[in-house]
């Protein structure tokens, strides 16, 4: 038995190496089918008649389907075994939406399609991090986590530049089931993933046995929300998104009125620049967050996005606009791997890190959802411009309290990881 224990976590361990390059082209090709069904919708339903208003409220039920499900989404992470089952049922999910969405565009089909998306995205994020975590442990974590956000972001690209060739030349809906096709080689990715080198207990920032770790999901909330320093950073992460969600979707809104077949190509080209940066930085990033600390990094990404809020009513030069999503960018980088390694910082050893995911999610899709609800309803009352400014104002409110309130949170005690596979 020993000896049959040992064999198999050396074949375990010998596959290491194949299936963490299969954990990147996974986060890579989940990337291309989130492409195709996220940013472009606002564009879509703009050209196909919807007013900002409208636009909004339905970008908003699939923020509102994510908020609600990411608290229990976390738990169930925290509790299964059998994390690559639970992540290709959530692309099955996500291939739905778009199948619908390429359907019709009434209210009922699009508040269906936003529901299944929504329910995806409340756990693909944390199921990713869940995976890398339990394949690589703590202290490997904040380099494979930075590659992995890279293999993102260049998915992005990809997929932006192809669904602007595919938009262009059969039109928009075509974008919906291109995604679908792209969820092929995402569901490949993952069975190439050998499930023994997932260790339970590190994937859920546990180092005790599970017999010492609160069992009720009351007693885990609530010790979880005992840490201020995880507290701030929720409320940091809401802001942030309350103002940067909005954004984009409103500048392809403003550029679809009365010339809707360039809206996808302008979105593909932003998304094209965003991803860029993303995934050239966001290795690095992952690298310099272990020797620089979490707050400076933050500092510098919470700082940048009323910068770009600012820079949007300044001017309609197409290819100006293009560029200023540099600091998109810079700040959805640094945003995207250092909050995930914040969460790790404030949960090491305690088993509730997907819990943990799932609250900053719930702040982030929150903050999503408020934003462009209220940014759709300033659209159509005022302004473009005045929607631009006051999401760049509570940017600069989420660069203050992160400032003023927020600890570093990167210790030098981290406890030495283990290698047994479970």
């Amino acid at each position: 038995m020993i000896v049959d224990r040992a064999q198999t976590i050396t074949e375990s361990t010998s596959q290491k190496p194949g299936s963490l390059r299969a954990l990147e082209w996974l986060n890579f090709f989940i990337a291309d089918v989130q492409t195709g069904i996220g940013p472009f919708l606002a564009a879509y339903l703009a050209s196909t008649g919807w007013n900002p208003g409208a636009v909004g409220y339905a970008l908003t039920v699939g923020g509102l389907v994510t908020v609600a499900l990411q608290l229990p989404a976390g738990a169930i992470i925290d509790s299964v075994h059998r994390k690559r089952a639970l992540l290709g049922t959530t692309i099955v999910a996500l291939v739905v939406g778009a199948l619908i969405l390429a359907w019709r565009t009434t209210v009922a089909n699009v508040g269906l399609a936003q529901f299944l998306i929504g329910g995806a995205g409340a756990f693909i994020g944390p199921l990713l991090a869940a995976i890398t975590l339990g394949m690589v442990g703590k202290r490997a974590f904040d380099r494979q986590f930075g590659r992995n956000q890279g293999f993102n972001s260049a998915g992005n690209v990809f997929a932006a530049l192809m669904l602007a060739a595919v938009s262009y030349r059969l039109g928009n809906r075509a974008i919906f089931l291109v995604s679908a096709l792209l969820a092929i080689p995402a569901v490949l990715s993952l069975c190439r993933i050998d499930g023994r080198l997932i260790d339970y207990r590190r994937a859920r920032g546990s180092d005790q046995p599970d017999s010492q770790v609160s069992t009720t999901s009351a007693e885990r909330i609530r010790e979880l929300f005992r840490d201020r320093c995880l507290i701030v950073y929720l409320a940091c992460a809401f802001l942030f998104h309350l103002a940067n969600a909005a954004m984009l979707p409103e500048l392809g809104e403003m550029l679809a009125k009365g010339n809707g077949r360039t809206a996808v190509p302008f979105m593909s080209a932003c998304i094209i620049v965003t991803q860029l940066v993303i995934a050239l930085t966001a290795a690095w990033i992952g690298r310099a967050a272990s020797r620089l600390g979490r707050k400076p990094l933050l500092l510098a990404g919470f700082g940048v996005l009323p910068i770009r809020g600012v820079l949007y009513t300044l001017t309609h030069f197409v290819p100006a606009l293009i560029a200023i999503q540099v600091l998109d960018g810079v700040a959805n980088a640094i945003f995207g791997v250092v909050s995930i390694l914040v969460v790790a910082d404030c949960t090491r050893g305690t088993g509730r890190f997907n819990l943990a995911q799932g609250a900053l999610a719930t702040m982030v899709g929150i903050g999503a959802a408020l934003s462009n609800a209220v940014g759709g309803q300033i659209v159509q009352h005022l302004s473009f411009r005045a929607s631009f400014l006051g999401l760049a104002a509570i940017a600069a409110a989420a660069a203050c309290l992160l400032w003023l309130a927020l600890p570093e949170t990167m210790t030098n005690d981290s406890p030495r990881e283990t290698t047994a596979i479970s």
